[in-house]
């Protein structure tokens, strides 16, 4: 890949650094500083300017918090960037940085991408389950132990090095690599580009030097499939060797192989069952308990808010992508309209637009 310069130049830019204000302080505006800057956000562009230009930049100190993240309580740490200046430099930075970024990424790589997502991979998966059986009989299913953690600082800036000549944009990297005490801090709105960017490399070993057809990545879980159960041990091996030497990575002990048609694949917070080479796809049963948990709250209440009402809709049309006619009648519908919460944001979408 050509290496890429001038990129600074662009980034100090006031109409860049003005448009990633606007992009950092969507869905926070009734948060004190958000509103603060919001008020003058001239003023504080040109104080983000002057500080980049200067390079007096100095990462805020995170401020921490531990959370028990998904239906297993996984405990996670997350590191919370302040609004001003840190998380308006992040935008600034990756809207001069996520096309270069682009440009060598995965084609199935799903997790925190533009256009790309779960029902990104969902409908690949679905697809290729669903018409190539042969090359579906077996499954590998695996994912990288503590990956944000243990992202190698200097392997990371390394990678930045071979796409940009740019020594002003790589300060600033290296300074936004280096604000935490180890790899990357989930929470920042760079860590999920850099993470990504990180095991792009990975991708291409996996497509070009073990020919595996079909292959998903969300983040740093990762599915393929193979008409041999052999391949995939052997793919394991290979890969789990490529991340320790090449990334300084591990994969985690719970690898699963195993036959598609014996046991289903739990992937993306579905479970995609083939039997006798019917597709059926079901929710994982975590998420529909939440989901019918939630349901069950909001029919109680006396009046849907906006919040409730998008609620409804999104589990509407997450259980919707599964085979779950049944489901969607018997645990949402006759508790609440899917109607009038569609009226309800409708109403208030026609309000803010008036």
């Amino acid at each position: 890949m050509k290496r890429i310069g001038y990129i600074y130049e662009k980034l100090v830019s006031l109409d860049n650094i003005n448009a990633a204000i606007m992009r950092a302080a969507k869905g926070k505006t009734k948060r004190k500083m958000v509103s603060k800057v919001l008020e003058n956000p001239t003023l504080y562009a040109l104080k983000i300017q002057k500080m980049l230009k200067d390079k007096t930049y100095v990462p805020s100190p995170y401020v921490k918090k531990v959370i028990q993240d998904g239906v297993r309580k996984k405990e996670r740490v997350i590191y919370k960037p302040q609004f001003y200046p840190d998380q308006c430099i992040h935008w600034a930075i990756m809207l001069q940085l996520e096309s270069i970024l682009m440009r060598g990424m995965y084609h199935w790589n799903c997790a925190s991408i533009k256009n790309r997502g779960i029902y990104y991979g969902f409908n690949h998966i679905k697809r290729v389950m669903s018409t190539d059986i042969k090359n579906t009989k077996y499954c590998l299913k695996l994912d990288v132990k503590k990956f944000y953690p243990s992202i190698d600082k200097e392997i990371l800036k390394e990678k930045f090095r071979r796409i940009i000549k740019d020594n002003d944009f790589l300060w600033l990297i290296d300074t936004i690599i280096d604000s935490s005490e180890s790899g990357v801090p989930i929470g920042n709105y760079t860590s999920q580009w850099f993470a990504n960017f990180y095991l792009t490399e990975l991708d291409e070993y996996i497509k070009s030097n073990l020919k595996i057809k079909h292959y998903v990545r969300y983040m740093d879980d990762m599915v393929m499939f193979s008409r041999n159960k052999k391949e995939l041990h052997n793919a394991r091996i290979l890969i789990d060797n490529y991340l320790q030497t090449r990334l300084h990575l591990r994969l985690k002990e719970n690898y699963q192989v195993f036959k598609t048609e014996s046991r289903p694949l739990d992937f993306l917070g579905y479970r995609f069952n083939r039997v006798k080479k019917e597709l059926f796809i079901t929710l994982r049963r975590s998420n529909f308990l939440r989901f019918t948990r939630r349901i069950r709250k909001i029919s109680k209440k006396k009046i849907i808010n906006m919040h409730d009402a998008c609620a409804v809709i999104s589990m509407h049309g997450w259980i919707g992508k599964a085979n779950s006619y049944k489901c969607i009648k018997d645990y949402i519908s006759k508790l609440i309209s899917i109607v009038e919460c569609k009226k309800v944001v409708a109403s208030k979408m026609k309000g803010l637009v008036n």
